[in-house]
């Protein structure tokens, strides 16, 4: 039996050679980065490494890249640490209503327990938000916008460049944050081109390692700390480095971004091959935009009268892996506020299934998933109570 991975949005296989450079710096270059000796200079100089690295991929500067635990924590330093740095200047923040939940529950919190205004705004059928709305949602007490790159359900990319330009008429002084973590490996991005003072990125998205992640935080922006302990990197995210983790990041890093363009355009050929196929089952439907504008990886498709996890699961027993709605919170699965937010049909809501891929996907492992799903969904259609 083929065994075919297609939760490339959930979490994706390492890189050889970040598997060999995290073990080596694990048992061999294990020093503390704060030590004075031998040991820790050459541990510092693995994370000076990686910001080299990174600042040269982003086009910003080395001292504005912070590492992280993951996307959920740089989401929660960049929202928190912004709102409370800046709330003498207001106590509005706006996001969008199908943010990741790294953001929406932070956003939450916020609101709930910190006593900010939060303005969520919603998303045509294509799962974009309205830029009139984004206009519209502005006052002079906004201190905060966050805007996610590609949404990690239906592969919607948000007008990211327009967003941030339209806050930044409004009023300069307000925070943009972009939680681009499933964006990053994909697109090339320049916060400063895009007028971004925040930018979120995660480790094990890109083929590196799970715990580790990426806040860029541009010069002069405040922002306060989270977590408090040793004072590391500059006293915003205290902790011993996780130096494997970060040496494994931007070994990944570097290596998504060889031959992007060629990656991508291979990732899109095999999306528009994958959508023709799933088309020709009756009563199905891809979410969102699939053309060129949408991101290269992520296909979500409704199946109607068949629920998600019993379609899941007959995937699984042929050796396939997909995910239900948004895989970093669905083993308790709640119907999709993206798909909700998006108008999509009520037939489709608990009958949705992400498809994603990355650069180690093929066309054979499209055509046997394709082969299978004709086989499947008509018969699990037939078991379906009515």
């Amino acid at each position: 039996m083929m065994e075919v991975y297609l939760d490339n949005s959930a979490t994706t296989k390492a890189y050889e050679c970040v598997g060999d450079l995290v073990r080596k710096v694990m048992c061999e270059d294990y020093g503390n980065p704060s030590s004075m000796h031998m040991k820790g200079v050459e541990a510092e100089h693995y994370i000076k490494e990686a910001k080299e690295i990174l600042a040269k991929l982003l086009k910003v500067q080395e001292k504005e890249i912070f590492f992280t635990s993951g996307g959920t924590e740089s989401d929660n330093l960049a929202l928190i640490g912004a709102a409370r740095a800046n709330k003498r200047r207001g106590n509005h923040l706006i996001t969008t209503s199908i943010e990741h939940p790294a953001v929406l529950n932070t956003m939450r919190y916020l609101e709930e327990e910190e006593g900010f205004r939060v303005t969520f705004l919603p998303v045509d059928r294509f799962g974009r938000v309205k830029l009139s709305d984004l206009q519209e949602a502005l006052c002079p007490e906004t201190i905060l916008v966050s805007v996610m790159y590609v949404n990690n359900e239906v592969g919607s990319v948000q007008p990211v460049d327009e967003a941030a330009g339209i806050v930044k008429a409004y009023n300069r002084e307000i925070v943009f944050h972009v939680d681009a973590v499933q964006g990053f490996g994909k697109y090339r991005i320049y916060p400063k081109r895009s007028k971004i003072d925040l930018l979120s990125i995660s480790g094990h998205k890109i083929h590196g390692p799970k715990g580790t992640g990426v806040l860029y935080i541009s010069e002069g922006v405040k922002i306060k700390p989270i977590v408090f302990g040793g004072e590391q990197q500059k006293n915003i995210r205290s902790g011993t480095e996780n130096v494997p983790g970060i040496a494994g990041l931007a070994l990944a890093a570097k290596e998504i971004y060889t031959d992007l363009e060629e990656k991508v355009a291979r990732m899109r050929e095999l999306k528009k091959h994958f959508i023709e196929g799933v088309t020709k089952l009756e009563d199905t439907t891809v979410h969102g935009l699939y053309d060129e504008t949408s991101a290269p990886h992520i296909i979500s498709v409704g199946f109607a009268g068949v629920r998600s996890e019993v379609l899941l699961h007959a995937l699984e027993e042929k050796g396939i892996c997909v995910s239900s709605g948004s895989a970093c919170a669905s083993n308790h699965p709640a119907i999709s506020g993206v798909l909700k937010g998006i108008g999509a049909g009520k037939e489709y809501l608990d009958a949705t299934l992400r498809f994603s891929m990355s650069e180690f996907t093929t066309r054979e492992e499209i055509d046997y998933t394709l082969e299978t799903l004709y086989n499947l969904v008509p018969v699990l259609r037939r078991y379906t109570r009515r």
